[in-house]
């Protein structure tokens, strides 16, 4: 009678729910799989097209992540984001655009650099979402400028920290917080606002607040030869740089194995020389390149072209919730509205938006906080 009330108790139980990787590249599903089997965690991505955008890849690989946690299947409090080689960039990336659904991210090899370049990782959205970045002995260099930026950051050299159990047991003992007490966020786009309990929904780059300045991480110059995109890996053994792909439909000079190995007659030893080489360059000019495409050397004439950048603007939004005087401040840059969803527990509490006491919250639940000619108002979300 026992053993059958024993079973019939387990039966009502609800499955208990896996920790989850998310991958932005699905083509690195099969070895993530391998390692997450053993386990017992699950694997999510999103195959995406090959023309498509990083910020559409972020979206699509969110809307996985809730969907998978919506089957139950899922923890949401054990989500990793997690990333190797090229596709390490990403993790970066995806958690400065979205922070709130990762538990802690982990980039196994590769460089931040890509994702750093295009001007969108900012320091404040890793607060509450540590990455751990395994890699060469180089890359410690970059991992200590990051640290010293405010990024949550723990790095690991590749010949003691690469193993795949180290890499699971760091993040497994990491847990996201639905509503963590403290929150920092900022964005340069609309659709990347979301921030835990709040969402940025209106902008405007007048309303300034320089107790928040920004926390952006300065990328490189973007310098590069005039030769079409070509892609390479930092950590890709010499001589030269090896170009590892390129973009559909190209046209230019080059080819998928070409070695870039001398430039203006210099020789290039590695694709971190050739990187450095292109940091140091202030201006446009013309280059000649040395390609060694098998057994030939070909010569190049090629320009070193550096992006125009447009001044960059972004909206920061700081929050917390203090228990002890039962308060939700809220701190903003370039905000005009956003929602402030008030947790269970928190109520009744004071609102207070940039330093101004708006609202006596009497009941949890969604606030919409709007400004309007610097006159601040807070109202239960319709």
């Amino acid at each position: 009678m026992l053993i059958v009330l024993l079973c019939a108790v387990a039966a009502a139980q609800p499955p208990q729910k896996a920790p989850a990787v998310a991958l932005l590249d699905a083509a690195d599903a099969p070895e993530w799989r391998k390692w997450a089997g053993e386990l017992g965690w699950q694997v999510v991505t999103w195959p995406a097209p090959a023309d498509s955008t990083i910020d559409v890849r972020v979206l699509n690989l969110e809307s996985a992540v809730e969907a998978a946690i919506k089957s139950g299947s899922v923890d949401p409090a054990r989500v990793y984001l997690a990333g190797r080689g090229e596709a390490a960039a990403g993790v970066w990336y995806a958690i400065s655009r979205f922070p709130d659904p990762w538990a802690a991210g982990a980039a196994v090899g590769g460089s931040p650099k890509a994702a750093i370049d295009t001007g969108r990782i900012f320091a404040a959205n890793f607060a509450n979402v540590p990455v751990l970045w395994v890699s060469d002995s180089p890359g410690e260099a970059l991992a200590q400028k990051l640290k010293a930026a405010g990024l949550n950051l723990e790095w690991r050299p590749a010949a003691t920290g690469g193993a795949a159990s180290a890499i699971f047991q760091w993040l497994g003992q990491h847990k996201r917080e639905e509503f963590p007490l403290s929150i920092d966020c900022e964005t340069n786009s609309p659709t990347f606002a979301r921030c835990y309990w709040i969402q940025m929904t209106k902008f405007d780059p007048a309303e300034r607040n320089d107790v928040l300045p920004s926390t952006r991480i300065a990328g490189g110059n973007g310098a590069a030869l005039d030769l079409g995109g070509f892609s390479f890996r930092l950590d890709e053994p010499g001589p030269g740089v090896l170009v590892s792909s390129l973009p559909p439909k190209y046209s230019g000079q080059l080819k998928v194995g070409d070695r870039i190995v001398a430039l203006d007659g210099r020789e290039i030893a590695t694709a971190r020389q050739y990187q450095d080489l292109m940091e140091k360059a202030t201006e446009e000019k013309l280059a000649v390149a040395t390609v060694q495409r098998g057994k030939e050397r070909i010569r190049i004439e090629t320009r070193i072209v550096i992006p125009r950048r447009d001044p960059p603007v972004s909206a920061r939004v700081q929050a917390q919730y203090l228990p002890d005087s039962r308060e939700v401040q809220v701190v903003s840059r370039t905000v005009t509205e956003m929602r402030v969803t008030v947790a269970p527990g928190w109520a009744p509490a004071q609102l207070l938006w940039n330093g101004l006491t708006l609202e006596n919250l009497k009941e949890p639940g969604c606030w919409v906080l709007t400004m309007q000619k610097e006159l601040l108002s807070a109202a239960k979300c319709q």
